[in-house]
């Protein structure tokens, strides 16, 4: 509209330099629009990794881009859910964390990202959509509320007699008569979930069996989010735990490999 104003009284009063200002600002617009173009032409976009994280939080997806040509990038923003600017010199390689919210488990997957630029005068934008097969694995979440683990056939033939002389917490388990009261799990009484005792076992402590049908819950979901808190509370306590689902039973084991596997299997449940 200013070029085409410009022009107007240019050819209105015959005025040379209001000529000289139209050609000059047109000249501008569309140079801008190849820089502008130039800007992205040539930059190469690969995927990164991602690690797998519990419903509810960002899922963190990592892209590289390179510059292959000898001139320099400005003002490049990439879009995923939220912008990230970035400027690559000549020859150079950045690598960009994109994140993305997560609400169910399963897998979370990354239709498409957006690279643009409004280089030099941020005139004009220019995008380009880059689709890619990325996703991520989501775990349920973790029940927010203190559960004892479950007291499973299983679990009650392997334990036997607990060493309740060592130091290690492996647990809560209903209170009995004689529990010592410094033992009591003052949190979950004052939650209204009943008299729960802190149970300690040392590194010979029996294994136990997490079982899905033992899962508190009103429906699947609900069942999946307990059996995943009581995972990480027993590795974390650093006890041997099995697992078993509909279909699936992992023998007593811990360490990352025997985690891992059980909240994949919890979340592609």
């Amino acid at each position: 509209m200013l070029i085409f104003l410009v022009l107007l009284i240019a050819f209105v009063y015959n005025n040379n330099l209001a000529y000289l200002l139209g050609f000059l600002l047109s000249s501008v617009f569309f140079i801008t629009i190849l820089h502008s173009f130039k800007s992205l032409s040539g930059l190469v976009v690969q995927k990164g990794q991602s690690k797998p994280v519990f419903a509810g939080e960002a899922a963190a997806f990592s892209f590289h881009i390179a510059n292959p040509t000898d001139a320099e990038r400005y003002q490049l923003q990439v879009l995923l859910e939220q912008t990230e600017n970035i400027s690559l010199v000549a020859q150079g390689k950045a690598v960009v964390t994109l994140y993305a919210n997560t609400e169910k488990r399963g897998w979370h997957a990354v239709d498409k990202i957006t690279l643009s630029s409004t280089y030099p005068l941020g005139l004009f934008r220019a995008w380009s959509p880059i689709r890619f097969d990325f996703k991520v694995l989501v775990y349920p979440k973790p029940a927010s509320l203190e559960s004892p683990f479950p007291e499973t056939a299983a679990s009650q033939s392997e334990r036997g007699i607990s060493n309740k002389g060592a130091d290690e917490f492996y647990g809560l388990q209903t209170y009995q008569a004689g529990d010592p009261v410094r033992r009591i799990h003052w949190k979950s009484f004052a939650k209204g979930l009943g008299v729960f005792s802190k149970q300690y076992g040392g590194g010979t402590a029996a294994d136990i069996w997490l079982d899905y049908e033992y899962a508190n819950g009103y429906n699947t979901e609900e069942r999946l989010s307990q059996l995943c808190r009581w995972v990480i509370d027993a590795e974390q306590a650093g006890i041997r735990y099995g697992f078993v689902l509909p279909g699936l039973k992992l023998q007593p084991a811990n360490g990352l490999p025997h985690y891992q596997r059980c909240l994949e299997a919890l979340a592609l449940f």
